[in-house]
């Protein structure tokens, strides 16, 4: 008996967490401190803060990735959730670990904006299109982020002359098309632009360069 709890001690599934981004939320797990058996398996099963009962993840349910898609399951973004998963191997199982509580919309990761760079004599014009979620309106279109955030852009001009580091903030507000004048003909321009959230006072990574010559 004592070695099979060993076992179960030994296979049980550490640091369980959802991770998401744009409301793409996998949740992740290390394998035990056991060195990871060839047919070690893993069963995932979640859960609404305050449910009862706990229902299984069909589609991870003795699979021997750790990393599970529960996009699905956590689609109400306002609702808190659970993850918890547990280890079999030889026919020993260990018991659950659980994650944290997790609420999607206060902690899903936003992604950055997409930019286009039009460029005219001695102005860019940047066109920003926000970050889609997973979810689709009733016509198939996925909606995009700004229909569940009061999302700000930060637009950010690196001009190659200079050090790459330096970025200098030209525009934040909720426009998505944006014209930069004065621009010096003849000079290559980069933007980058971040989605900015108020009220969570959080950052986007920055987006990838677009670059032109004037």
């Amino acid at each position: 008996v004592l070695e099979n709890q060993d076992l179960q001690d030994s296979i049980k599934p550490q640091k369980v967490e959802f991770r998401s981004l744009n409301f793409n939320s996998t949740l992740h797990w290390q394998p035990g401190r056991a060195r990871e058996a060839r047919d070690t398996v893993y069963f995932v099963q979640y859960k609404v803060y305050g449910q009862s009962t706990w229902q299984n993840k069909d589609d991870c349910w003795g699979i021997q990735n750790h990393v599970c898609d529960l996009t699905n399951e956590t689609s109400d973004i306002q609702e808190p959730y659970y993850g918890r998963v547990k280890a079999a191997s030889a026919g020993i199982y260990s018991d659950w670990s659980l994650s944290c509580r997790f609420t999607p919309w206060r902690e899903t990761m936003i992604g950055p904006p997409m930019v286009t760079v039009i460029h005219s004599n001695k102005s860019i014009i940047l066109k920003l299109q926000a970050p889609h979620s997973p979810y689709k309106r009733k016509r198939g279109s996925k909606i995009p982020m700004t229909n569940y955030y009061d999302l700000l852009y930060q637009v950010f001009i690196i001009n190659n002359l200079l050090d790459e580091q330096h970025r200098v903030l030209v525009y934040e507000g909720k426009d998505k098309v944006i014209k930069i004048e004065d621009l010096r003909p003849g000079v290559s321009y980069c933007a980058v632009a971040k989605a900015y959230v108020p009220m969570l006072d959080r950052s986007s990574a920055y987006s990838s360069r677009q670059c032109t010559v004037l």
